[in-house]
């Protein structure tokens, strides 16, 4: 019930009420377009751009979604679905920036075998952010309880990975880990740090140091 109660009170507080809400979840899903453009339009952008590779390009974002948030914070502004206590400290939108900017910087090494896709180790833990949060808090949302939420974040969670491994190379197994891994790395109510960080921070840690045996 505490949990239900934490969520409904997110949307209450949300700038924008249920629309930005509603704004908020759809945005969230929309990430899934990031690792797309990033792989398949990177080298484009980064050639307009006049830098010599996507990963300076993803690390450049992050440093100015840094200092973005750093302005907005010190002059509390707040855009349509951020919550009231984001005008004070960084916002989801930016940590979820962020973590996903040190996503493809950290993996960029880690190309894989001959026939995997580039994006065999970021996809999989940038979707399973994407998909993954919004289908817990939904689930939190219509009521139902821990062990519920918990089983549909890791569903999802699992269903992202096994899907990453049929279409990018991603090893198979990896799902059984990844998918309660990213589930619960979610569930810590944390002041500072959103879990749209820690949702990618802390698999991002396990699959670096899993890497070099993959």
């Amino acid at each position: 019930m505490a949990e239900f109660e934490y969520e409904v009170d997110h949307v209450k507080h949300s700038v924008g009420g249920k629309g930005g809400h509603i704004f908020r979840r759809i945005f969230h899903v929309g990430m899934a377009a990031i690792p797309w453009t990033y792989y398949a339009h990177g080298e484009t952008i980064s050639d307009l751009v006049s830098l010599s590779s996507p990963v300076k390009v993803a690390a450049i974002l992050g440093m100015c979604v840094f200092i973005f948030e750093i302005i907005r914070i010190r002059f509390g502004i707040l855009i349509v679905g951020q919550r009231e206590y984001e005008k004070h400290q960084f916002s989801a939108l930016a940590w979820g920036a962020m973590s996903i900017a040190l996503t493809f910087v950290a993996l960029s090494p880690w190309v894989g075998d001959e026939g995997t896709h580039a994006g065999w180790l970021a996809i999989p833990i940038i979707l399973a952010l994407t998909f993954g949060d919004p289908a817990m808090g939904e689930a939190r949302r219509m009521g139902l309880d821990s062990r519920s939420v918990f089983a549909i974040g890791t569903i999802v969670c699992a269903m992202t990975w096994l899907a990453c491994g049929y279409f990018f190379g991603t090893p198979y197994w990896m799902a059984l880990l990844m998918g309660p891994l990213t589930t619960a790395a979610e569930w810590p109510k944390l002041k500072w740090i959103d879990d749209n960080a820690t949702m990618v921070l802390i698999p991002l840690a396990s699959v670096l140091l899993l890497a070099p045996f993959l």
